[in-house]
Parts: structure tokens; C-alpha cells; sequence
């Protein structure tokens, strides 16, 4: 028995070494094959991850920033509004929070820190999470996920992160890492980088900030929307403090100092008013014309510089006084009463109410919504955001009421005007006030060059985008009259010439008669040329461009820039045709120019993101008008300021020219002026057409708001002189030398 077993033992033990050695042989097959795939798994991945090599000339989305012509900031267009700063730009106490915070061994690692990776492991298995979770990630980790934008929690994205990881390690320095990081990092409503976020929040340049403001902006990569400190001051401060305790434990700052900077409250700057708002027509147009010639992406991420021809100086002028004609005009229609209420039938929490555009300060000259808190028997308390003021029966005056409690009640929502704020007392002076509800439109072109100066194309951007001044064609009235006595001395006339302000018919197209006639009603009978102009007589208008032919005066209004239909009839040259104001302005520089007109424009130079100029202009100056014909109207329109229609503006005390203009039923009020070197054009009107109001004309609206921008534009300007060349004097007599070819009128020949 013991032979057999032994014999039987054998062949077991034969054969568990034949079953060992195979299990081994397919063990290290399996093994193979695992790390085949693993390995060819490894080469998909680096075949599929995105190329790092030029990583050093990686451009972020960067803002295309607009510069007025002394080269300021008036607008931007950003997809993410960033601005690039180089890693010397960025203070060592930003840095060192930064790395404090979200990477402590950044300096000590080759893009993962194994350490951190271990703990998550562990961390998210017992949560039955994914490796490599909160606390594992470094800096050069995110940053791989930032430039792939892909964040999903799979292994898949999370392998590619750690390749992506190690090349960028691998090729760039620890300086080119932490740069790419600060620059692309979100942080906050649209602001991504951190010269960005010291600018949104704190007001500064990177180089000017404090200790505890490097410490927010470090804190805010984590959760830019949780650490906001404009809508989140608790969690700010208790995440800025976290990493001032951070940098304490890195040994970057002593324990001391991270005490002592805890204890400071968290001051942010003001927020301000988009840049836009000075400008706000002007950029949008600026806009407009980028589209039409560049990319989106151009446009909206590649950070174009774009260089204009606007004057701030001009801008503000343009639009303060544009603004407070139209709302006095407004207040001449009356009241309108309040534009809602707080709390409906629950005025005692009008304590509470918090209107959106309150997250602005006020600021003296603002008009500002305002809460009516209580009313007594001749005062009323009013608040804009943190600010009271009382207002009596002298800021509401204009209304006709006689106290504030005939027109406001506790609760009412208004505007209001600040007039001043006592920063200390948290209190404010105001007036009662209202938005208009009429529109217009003002622009400022120079003459000698046709640069667009300043442009306000309505009252309000943020209500209606629309742009008046180069958008809305609009009946020009009388402004359109110096184009037909231009057309006239081509033909012989002169400003001396007499006239004859007596009735008259035409035949109509409809078998009927047309007879013109007068703004007052009345004839003058033998008039000049000069007083028809200066009175803006219409019936002497008509009849000269009877006799020279009104096909003749469309040509004139053509060669002017007119490029909007112009029916050959004879009401054309009382304005019945249709303009814009910036037309209109450009037409009337042709006079202080003597004839010439340079064409107007607004973009002095377009550069990409590396100063590589796309395009230039240069002033484009073309012949209009002979100098002799210019001179003579030149001398007509500044006699409309001294004897005519437009002598309010005499209170400049400056050479002034210009004509004003008013439609049939007084729907559009125009006043089109200029001095030596600018000429400006405002319209006042409805968008849909509505009647002004009774004898409201170009020189009771529309003159005020050009006087009131061209007495702001001139305080300080050098004395000036229209030019006197001596061929003015020939058509100064009664009979004008008439042009080659052209006709000679005589009184005798006007019906």
C-alpha cells in the first residue's frame, strides 16, 4: 500500500505543477496583456490630449478697449473681462497667497502632489467618490483644466488632467505656470485674472495692493460666486482670513501680522459706472462698424485697440445738456405723478424697499429713483439707498402744486436730482424731477477735419439704443433753407438782393394750388435776402427756388451730403425732406469751411492685441461750394445769431453762425450752429411723431440745449475768428456777380 500511495502522491504532485506552472505562464500573460493595455490605453491618451507646446504664447480672452482722442478708456467688449498681467506684475504677497491657499508644495512637486492624492483616495473611497477630489488638486492640475475647459468627474477627464498635468511640468517653469493660473482663473461676475479682480473690486493696479486684499483674490478661485465680497461679505471675509491663516502655516507671514490683517474690514471701491455711459450711442456705433469688418472673435476675445476721434470734454458737455433740455422741456408739459410704488397698501416698509439701481452710489447731478418714506403737511422725507433728504414745496415748484403732499404719498417711487450728499450725515439735498418722455439727439463734428467730436444719439442708451443722431431721418424744416440760397448765388443772387414777401400760388400735382406761407402769418413785401434768412421767412424761400429751378436746389442738397430722398418740388425748400442730424451737421461746416467739407469719421486707428495697426484714416476734404458763395452765406448765418431767429445764442459772446428750424405741426425743433472751428446740430422731437406743443420751435427747444453745450465747450477756449478772405466782398451789393453760365436774377423776375 505504501508504494502505490507514494507512486499516487507523485502523479499528484506532477500534476499541481503542471496546473502551477501553467496558472503561472497565463498569470504573466494576463499581466502582459493588462500592461499592454494599460500602456496602449497611456499612448491613446497622449495622442488625444491637446498639443501644450506653445504654451508660453497661450493668449487668454483679453478686452477690446475703445479710447476717446486723448486716448481714455470710453468702452469695452469682452467676452471675459481680463486683463493680462506678466508674473512680475503680480505682488509677491498674491503670489505667496495664492500658493498658500491652493498648492503649498507648487515649488516642491512635478505637477501632482502624491501626498494630497493619497488622502483624497482615501477620503473619497469611503465617500464612494472619485481619486484625486477636493484637496488633491494642485495648481498645475487646474490649470490643465482650465485650458482644456472640460471639468467632468470621470476617470476618463481625470488621467488626461494628470498627463496634461506632467507636460506642462515638464516644459514650463514654475513662474510660466503660476502666471498662466493667475491670468485665467475666474473671478467674479465676468472678471477672470487677477489684475481684472483688483480692479473690480478694490479700484487698483496690481502693484498697489495690500496684504489683505492679495489675501481675498486668492480666495477666490475656489468659488468666485460663494466668495464674491460685494454679495457675499460674511463668507469673504472668513475666506480671506483662512488664507492669511494659510500663510501664517507656510511660514510665509508671521503669525502676527496674519492676526493683525484679520482684524481689518474688507473696504471695496465703489462700483462704477460702466464706462459706457459716457459714450454709450458713440461705442455702440463704434460696435456696429467693427462687425461689419472684423470677426466676433476679433471683436470679442482677440483684444483689439480701437482709437477715436471722440472729445470727453465735448462728450459731457454734449450729453448734460442735451439731457437737462430735454427734461426742461418735459417740465413744461407737466407732472406726470409718480412711476409706482414701494409696497402698494403697505407704505410703512418703505424702510425696507432697496430699488436695483441703488447698488450704484449717488453722486450730486444723478438722477436717482427715490422712495417717499413720509409725508407731512408742507416736507417730505425721501431715500435713495443709504441717503435721506427732505424736499419742500420749493423743489417741487415746477409741478404747480403747492406742497409735496399734493403729489406724493408715503411709498411713491420718483426721481429725483441730488443736488449735493453729506458723506458723514448719510443725508442728501434733492429736487423732484422726471424722465422725458421726449427724445433727441445731439453731435458735434470739427470743421477742418470732419472728426466727430462728441455724439448723443437719445436720453437715455440703456431705454432705447437707437441712435438719433445717425439713424433717425427726420423733416429738417428751415435748417434746409441756406442750401437753396447757396443754390441761388451760384445763380446770381446776393445777400443784399431784394426779395418779395408777398403772397403767391402754385399748381399742385392734384389739379389743385399750393400757397406758401409765413411762420407769423404776415408779408413783408420788398425784403433782402439777408432779412429773409434772419427771419426765416418762407414765402421769399419758395419763390427763389421757383426761379433757379428747384432740380437745382436737389443737386445743391446732394453735393451738401443729403443721402436721403429728395422729391423735386417746391416744398423741398421749406425742409420737406428728411436728414439726420449728423448730416445735417456735416452740411453746415461747408459754410466756416468756405466752401470745403471734410467727410465726418470717428475711427482714428484699429490695432490687434500686438499694436499691429489694421487701418488708419486721415481726413478726406472735398470741394463743395466756391469760397465767394460760402463767405456770403458764412456772413448770412452769422447775422440769423445777431438780428434773426437764433439771437439767444448772443450770449455766448462768440463768433457764432447757424439756423434754426421747425417742421409743420411742430413735431421737430432743429437748431444747426457753428463757431470757427466746430459745428453742432441738435434735433428735439417724439420718436413717433407728436406735436411739440404750440409755438414749440427750434429756437425756443432745440437752440437752449446748443447754447447751454457750446457755453460749457468755449469757457475755456481760445479767442477765435471766422475767416475774411476778399472774395466775400463780391457778392456783397445788391446785384450779385453771377456765376459762368448762370442767370442773374432780378426782383422783376420772382412772381
Amino acid at each position: 500500500m505504501t508504494a502505490p500511495s507514494k507512486k499516487a502522491d507523485d502523479i499528484r504532485s506532477a500534476r499541481r505543477g503542471r496546473i502551477g506552472l501553467w496558472a503561472f505562464f497565463l498569470f504573466l500573460a494576463l499581466l502582459f496583456i493588462t500592461a499592454g493595455l494599460g500602456f496602449g490605453s497611456l499612448v491613446g491618451y497622449q495622442y488625444n490630449l491637446p498639443p501644450i507646446q506653445s504654451l508660453e504664447d497661450y493668449r487668454p480672452d483679453v478686452i477690446t478697449s475703445i479710447y476717446s482722442d486723448d486716448n481714455k478708456v470710453i468702452g469695452e467688449f469682452a467676452i471675459e473681462r481680463r486683463i493680462v498681467a506678466s508674473f512680475e506684475e503680480i505682488p509677491p504677497y498674491l503670489q505667496l497667497a495664492l500658493i498658500a491657499v491652493e498648492d503649498a508644495q507648487f515649488y516642491h512637486h512635478s505637477g501632482l502632489n502624491y501626498y494630497s492624492i493619497l488622502r483624497a483616495v482615501v477620503k473619497d473611497t469611503l465617500n464612494r467618490s472619485f481619486p484625486i477630489g477636493k484637496g488633491a488638486s494642485t495648481i498645475t492640475l487646474q490649470l490643465a483644466r482650465m485650458l482644456t475647459g472640460r471639468y467632468e468627474k470621470t476617470w476618463d477627464r481625470k488621467i488626461k488632467d494628470i498627463l496634461i498635468a506632467w507636460k506642462i511640468e515638464k516644459r514650463y517653469s514654475k513662474h510660466q505656470i503660476l502666471t498662466l493660473y493667475a491670468n485665467l482663473h475666474n473671478m467674479g461676475p465676468g472678471i477672470y485674472g487677477v489684475a481684472a479682480a483688483a480692479d473690480y473690486y478694490f479700484g487698483k493696479q496690481l502693484k498697489d495692493l495690500t496684504l489683505e486684499e492679495c489675501a481675498l483674490i486668492a480666495g477666490l478661485p475656489r468659488s468666485p460666486a460663494r466668495y464674491n465680497p460685494r454679495t457675499h461679505p460674511r463668507e469673504a471675509l472668513a475666506r480671506r482670513n483662512l488664507v492669511l491663516g494659510r500663510m501664517a502655516e507656510e511660514r510665509m507671514i508671521s503669525p502676527g501680522l496674519a492676526e493683525e490683517t484679520k482684524r481689518k474690514s474688507i473696504v471695496l471701491a465703489p462700483l462704477r459706472r460702466n464706462e459706457r455711459e459716457l459714450a454709450p450711442h458713440f461705442v455702440e456705433w463704434v460696435r456696429e462698424t467693427l462687425t461689419s469688418r472684423y470677426s466676433t472673435d476679433e471683436i470679442w476675445r482677440k483684444g483689439m485697440r480701437v482709437y477715436t476721434t471722440l472729445d470727453l470734454d465735448m462728450q459731457n458737455a454734449a450729453r448734460r445738456a442735451l439731457g437737462e433740455g430735454l427734461r426742461r422741456y418735459d417740465k413744461r408739459t407737466g407732472w406726470r405723478g409718480p412711476i409706482g410704488n414701494a409696497f402698494g397698501d403697505a407704505p410703512a416698509e418703505a424702510g425696507a424697499y432697496a430699488h436695483p439701481s441703488w447698488r450704484i452710489p449717488p453722486r450730486p447731478e444723478d438722477l436717482c429713483v427715490g422712495v417717499v418714506e413720509e409725508v407731512g403737511r408742507t416736507r417730505a422725507v425721501v431715500r435713495i439707498g443709504d441717503y435721506r433728504g427732505e424736499i419742500g414745496a420749493a423743489d417741487i415748484a415746477w409741478t404747480g402744486a403747492k406742497s409735496p403732499g399734493d403729489i406724493l404719498g408715503a411709498g411713491d417711487l420718483a426721481w429725483f436730482r441730488v443736488v449735493s450728499l453729506d458723506e458723514n450725515k448719510r443725508s442728501a439735498a434733492l429736487r423732484l424731477d422726471q424722465q422725458p418722455e421726449v427724445e433727441g439727439a445731439l453731435v458735434i463734428l470739427e470743421n477742418a477735419t470732419g472728426k466727430v467730436r462728441a455724439l448723443v444719439g437719445g436720453y437715455d442708451f440703456s431705454a432705447s439704443e437707437f441712435n438719433r443722431a445717425t439713424q433717425a431721418m427726420r423733416q429738417v424744416g428751415s435748417t434746409f433753407k441756406p442750401i437753396v440760397y447757396a443754390a441761388a448765388f451760384e445763380q446770381g443772387l446776393g445777400p443784399e438782393s431784394p426779395l418779395l414777401d408777398t403772397p403767391v400760388s402754385y399748381p399742385a400735382s392734384n389739379g389743385s394750388s399750393w400757397s406758401p406761407r409765413n411762420y407769423d402769418g404776415r408779408f413783408k413785401g420788398k425784403i433782402t435776402v439777408r432779412q429773409a434768412l434772419a427771419e426765416s421767412r418762407n414765402v421769399p424761400t419758395v419763390k427763389v427756388a421757383s426761379m433757379i429751378g428747384i432740380k437745382n436746389v436737389v443737386v445743391m442738397a446732394r453735393r451738401f451730403g443729403l443721402g436721403g430722398p429728395l422729391d423735386p418740388y417746391l416744398p423741398l425748400a421749406l425742409g420737406a425732406c428728411e436728414a439726420t442730424p449728423l448730416e445735417m451737421a456735416s452740411a453746415f461746416t461747408v459754410f466756416p469751411n468756405l466752401g470745403n467739407q471734410a467727410r465726418p469719421w470717428f475711427l482714428r486707428r484699429v490695432e490687434d492685441y500686438d499694436r499691429v495697426v489694421k487701418e488708419e484714416h486721415e481726413p478726406q476734404v472735398r470741394r463743395v461750394l466756391q469760397p465767394e458763395h460760402a463767405a456770403a452765406m458764412l456772413d448770412l448765418l452769422q447775422n440769423v445769431v445777431q438780428s434773426g431767429t437764433a439771437q439767444a445764442a448772443r450770449v455766448l459772446e462768440w463768433p457764432v453762425g447757424g439756423k434754426t428750424g421747425t417742421t409743420n405741426d411742430f413735431t421737430d425743433a432743429w437748431f444747426v450752429g457753428f463757431t470757427p472751428s466746430l459745428t453742432a446740430a441738435v434735433w428735439v422731437g417724439y420718436d413717433k411723431e407728436r406735436n411739440l406743443g404750440e409755438r414749440q420751435s427750434g429756437s425756443s427747444v432745440a437752440l437752449p440745449i446748443w447754447i447751454e453745450c457750446m457755453r460749457e465747450i468755449l469757457r475755456d477756449a481760445p479767442a477765435e475768428h471766422f475767416p475774411a478772405p476778399e472774395a466775400a466782398g463780391r457778392l456783397s451789393g445788391e446785384e450779385g456777380e453771377a456765376a459762368p453760365g448762370r442767370q442773374r436774377i432780378f426782383i422783376e423776375d420772382l412772381p
